[in-house]
């Protein structure tokens, strides 16, 4: 048996009167997933558990099988492991966004304009970032240059308890009381305002000005943690598997649970990615002898964050596109199952994650279902009656252990 899991980063939303009182789910054109749900089941999985940030890196953990209550212990720390930062028992790992605050205002007045600094290049964020830890690294601070905007700080035996806001949760508003308040918070605002100098005037952003492209004029931290342990994933399951995605949160869950990360050319996380190098990565993994491939699809997730409703929808017909691509592969093994699902919501009304059961479709190819005029909605995964409180006992469900 072959299994297969595609994640639609924060394809899950509410109804919105610009798609006719409709979710951009239940709007887009979406013949392949409404065929998981006419040939297999459809429910709901409450990935984020009580008292839990609604992030990618808790519902991601829960999508997996792990118990975030037992394994979490922080985003940054995940994708320090991906970015190969080894981290000490007494480091704190901080996500650093390089965003795009407004203009000559004082640091607290300024406004968060874009999360993702216009979804910077990473040779350019890498030169800022580098800049960064030349004037402000040093005393145990450490910057690591990632992906795009994402990048990492580690703090060499510093505190973790501060409160931190994730730079997207406040699109297009003041951060005066959104900046770091708790130990060691003074520190960390006291370097995103040095960064703020440094990177108003860094040539990369004056070139990135004249082209008609937002500046990546300041770091923001948040999401950190201490270094994480998972159970392998074979342990769990049995099963030899792989991880396909574009982001380094879900390749370094992937890394801590034992599993191959596979690296495609011209991934982005966002609508013009490479999707078909990913569906052709997945068939050959599963070809080759894996048992599992695990598909990550940020698309939804970064439209949504942007309020971009209809690159929303697009994106989620992309990703039906690669359902309809990946069946017609997993054709040829006979023997298969095929989990779709969000991590979690991100609604283009809040442009920011949302908790609450997200629904799932699961189609098995040995044992196929006649579900007449059935359609994959969060409305009708919500009305199916099959729930998972603890959502992550639904890779236990899929995988039959």
């Amino acid at each position: 048996m072959k299994y297969l899991v595609l994640l639609s980063d924060g394809m899950a939303d509410y109804n919105i009167e610009e798609l006719g009182g409709q979710t951009p789910l239940a709007y887009a054109k979406t013949p392949n997933m409404d065929f998981l749900a006419a040939k297999g089941e459809i429910g709901t999985a409450a990935t984020v558990p009580a008292g839990f940030p609604p992030g990618s890196d808790v519902a991601n953990l829960s999508v997996m099988g792990y118990d975030p209550r037992k394994y979490y212990t922080g985003r940054s720390p995940l994708e320090a492991v991906s970015m190969g930062v080894k981290l000490a028992d007494s480091d704190v790992a901080f996500r650093c966004n390089l965003v795009t605050l407004s203009g000559e205002e004082k640091y607290e007045d300024k406004s968060m304009v874009d999360y993702s600094a216009d979804e910077i290049t990473s040779p350019e964020a890498a030169e800022l970032i580098n800049a960064v830890n030349e004037q402000c690294g040093g005393n145990g601070l450490v910057f690591h240059p990632g992906f795009r905007f994402r990048h990492l700080l580690v703090w060499q035996g510093g505190p973790d308890g501060m409160k931190l806001t994730p730079p997207h949760d406040i699109s297009g508003r003041t951060i005066g009381d959104h900046l770091p308040d708790g130990e060691g918070g003074g520190v960390l605002l006291d370097l995103m305002k040095k960064s703020n100098g440094i990177l108003t005037g860094h040539p990369v952003n004056l070139s990135r000005i004249k082209q008609g492209l937002r500046p990546a004029n300041s770091v923001w931290f948040w999401g950190q943690g201490r270094k994480p342990a998972l159970p392998r994933f074979i342990d769990k399951y049995n099963l030899t598997g792989s991880i396909i995605s574009a982001v380094d949160l879900i390749k370094g869950i992937g890394i801590c649970a034992g599993l191959d990360i596979v690296e495609v050319k011209d991934v982005t996380g966002t609508v013009e990615t490479n999707y078909k190098g990913k569906v052709a990565a997945a068939l050959k993994e599963l070809d080759s002898g894996k048992d599992f491939v695990y598909v990550h699809v940020e698309a939804p997730d970064a439209a949504s964050h942007r309020g971009e409703t209809g690159t929303k929808v697009r994106a989620i017909e992309m990703v039906d596109e690669m359902l309809g691509l990946l069946l017609a592969g997993l054709e040829r093994h006979g023997s298969f199952k095929v989990m779709l699902l969000p991590d979690h919501f991100t609604p283009l009304s809040t442009m920011t994650h949302w908790d609450g059961p997200v629904p799932f479709a699961i189609y098995n190819r040995k044992a196929e279902k006649n579900n007449k005029n059935a359609a994959f909605t969060e409305e009708a995964a919500a009305g199916s009656g099959i729930s998972f409180e603890d959502g992550y006992k639904l890779m236990d469900y899929f995988i039959g252990a």
